[in-house]
């Protein structure tokens, strides 16, 4: 008989902070995509197109912080492709996310072939160091939830700080809000539409380049094909469950971050059929948006604007 100290524990409190940490970054990312009015539907592709690119960068340069740039820079590229896609030519933001999508899987399976010779998985490369949190990490308890984790972690909880700040404090988050809300009305007021949008765009996939950064170098160490397991899909319910607000998103995070640690340790159990234990996420995930998806707002009607 499996008690519930031996399921709940504090391991499993620290293991769904990690695993909500790409979710997080990816659901931060499509909160300043779909404030400007644009769907970004390839956050799984820029993910899983990061991740690899992080493990590339530090298997030929030995530097995993460096991993992280180009991460953050391809997610910035793919952005902008997501943009001029959706923006300039007015391509419908469905079909130009779910591309990015079936890119990242193909261009990811060949190179890694090319690179290390299997289209599965790549060499194990040097990954981030955790670090601890002085004072912090020896609060019983609290300290081993919080007190160490990768600096990937840590960095979330300032992107989401900051995240905040710019959407609701700043004269540039009032302009992303507007163009969402209403670009010809923003246009009227001499806000530059295209820019903004542009540049939240691209913001998106920086932010979705951080998450499959730390998929690859601040938990796993190394690229496998398919490694992002549809967390970018998972990220855009987190982003719809929160509401459209960095908190928000955080929260839903942890929550669906909760649900993946839990099916490990369930497995680690056996207390149900692996088959079944695996889907939680996902069951999880359609609950949330079925019951989600009549509460909330849209920040936009993600049509594509065009000057008159």
């Amino acid at each position: 008989m499996i008690e519930i100290f031996d399921l709940i524990t504090v391991g499993l409190f620290a293991a769904a902070i990690r695993m909500a940490t790409p979710i997080a970054f990816a659901a931060l990312g499509g909160i300043f995509s779909e404030r400007a009015g644009i769907i970004n539907i390839g956050l799984e592709g820029m993910m899983l197109t990061c991740a690899f690119s992080a493990v590339a960068t530090t298997h030929f340069l030995g530097n995993p912080w460096l991993g992280v740039l180009m991460a953050i820079l391809i997610g910035a590229l793919l952005g902008l492709l997501h943009g001029l896609i959706t923006i300039k030519f007015a391509g419908n933001q469905i079909v130009s996310g779910t591309g990015i999508n079936i890119l990242a899987l193909g261009f990811t399976a060949y190179m890694s072939q090319i690179i290390w010779g299997s289209r599965g998985a790549s060499d194990a490369v040097q990954g981030i160091e955790p670090i601890s949190i002085p004072l912090i990490k020896d609060i019983p308890i609290i300290g081993g939830i919080i007190g160490e984790h990768s600096p990937l972690v840590y960095i979330l909880i300032i992107v989401v700080v900051i995240s905040y700040i710019t959407l609701f404090k700043t004269p540039f988050g009032l302009r992303i809000r507007a163009v969402g809300e209403n670009p010809a009305a923003a246009d009227t007021a001499g806000v530059n539409v295209y820019r903004i949008k542009y540049l939240c765009v691209i913001i998106s996939g920086m932010l979705a380049g951080l998450g499959g950064a730390f998929l690859s170098l601040g938990h796993l160490n190394l690229f496998a094909w398919g490694m992002t397991g549809g967390r970018g899909f998972i990220a855009l319910a987190a982003m719809i469950f929160g509401g459209w607000m960095p908190a928000g998103a955080l929260g839903a995070s942890l929550l669906f971050g909760f649900s993946d640690a839990l099916q490990m340790r369930l497995q680690i159990l056996g207390i149900l059929p692996p088959q079944i234990i695996l889907t939680l996420p996902y069951i999880l995930t359609i609950i949330v948006l079925a019951g989600a998806i009549r509460k909330v707002t849209p920040p936009s009607d993600y049509k594509p604007y065009v000057r008159e």
